[in-house]
């Protein structure tokens, strides 16, 4: 099982076969993550294509309790510096806490624990 950021979903959907191998894993991402990507394939593509990636992962996707969130935001308060996002704070920490790598192409998170980076 790994977590898959929306870097890395974003290059399955574009089709970049160097990442097909993450979709025929079992993986996970959050609601958060899902709802990032949905809105990255609006505002690259068309309401359809956005449409049609929701509808395959949200079997995948999990909801994040208010605790995680607050966690994730503590957790990039003190990253700061690194300037994360968001979801990609909440994608690390849930992935972190569940003991399973996050799987992403962010230069932030390259040399971090739990990281499984891909360029």
């Amino acid at each position: 099982m790994k977590y898959l950021d929306t870097y890395i979903l974003a290059e399955i959907a574009e089709g970049n076969k160097k990442y097909f191998c993450y979709i025929e894993e079992d993986f996970i991402l959050t609601d958060l993550t899902l709802a990032e990507f949905y809105w990255v394939l609006l505002r690259d593509t068309n309401p359809e294509v956005a449409d049609y990636w929701f509808q395959k992962l949200r079997v995948y996707a999990v909801i994040i309790s208010a605790e995680m969130m607050i966690e994730a935001m503590r957790f990039r308060r003190l990253h700061k510096q690194k300037d994360l996002s968001f979801f990609d704070c909440i994608g690390y920490v849930y992935a972190c806490k569940n003991n399973i790598p996050f799987v992403t192409g962010d230069m932030q998170f390259e040399k971090m624990k739990n990281v499984e980076f891909r360029k």
